[in-house]
């Protein structure tokens, strides 16, 4: 392993924690820096694609809801570097694929009710890079479980 490779490893991992944060710290210019422009995104209810789009279905939920804490764990990230083969033909940009577990809590914004919901996933995502920087291409979300109701998103 090289340290191109660890550099974009490390820079990928932060960035998941990144996006994480701007869902949860409502950040979204913040997000959308952190999207490629073409991303395609399935959170399990069908595929969003292109990153306002993306960012509006995020916000269609979190917007409605109160406080809300995304944690990521278990990372792994493999890089691919330019030039090796994909498929038949070579590539000019290096991509990434990487993998982590989510435990996302969302809580309403009523100040009287108890209403949660969580999930217990996974997301598997797909990088590219852009001058100089790794953004997320495609996010697809597990959800292996959930907990609550998703009444905590009306608003």
């Amino acid at each position: 392993m090289n340290l191109k490779v660890l550099l974009a490893e490390r820079e990928i991992s932060r960035n998941i924690m990144a996006i994480a944060s701007a869902m949860d710290g409502r950040d979204w210019p913040g997000l959308t820096g952190l999207l490629a422009e073409e991303i395609t995104a399935d959170f399990g209810a069908g595929e969003v694609s292109g990153a306002a789009h993306v960012v509006a279905y995020i916000r269609s939920f979190l917007d409605n809801c109160g406080a809300t804490q995304h944690l990521i764990g278990n990372v792994v990230v493999d890089y691919q570097p330019a030039g090796e083969e994909e498929g038949t033909a070579p590539r000019a940009e290096p991509v990434a694929r990487s993998r982590c577990y989510v435990c996302d809590t969302h809580l309403s914004r009523r100040d009287d009710s108890d209403l949660s919901f969580r999930t217990l996933g996974e997301y598997r995502d797909e990088w590219v890079c852009r001058d100089g920087r790794w953004l997320l291409a495609r996010r697809d979300k597990n959800n292996r479980a959930t907990v609550g109701s998703m009444a905590v998103f009306e608003p």
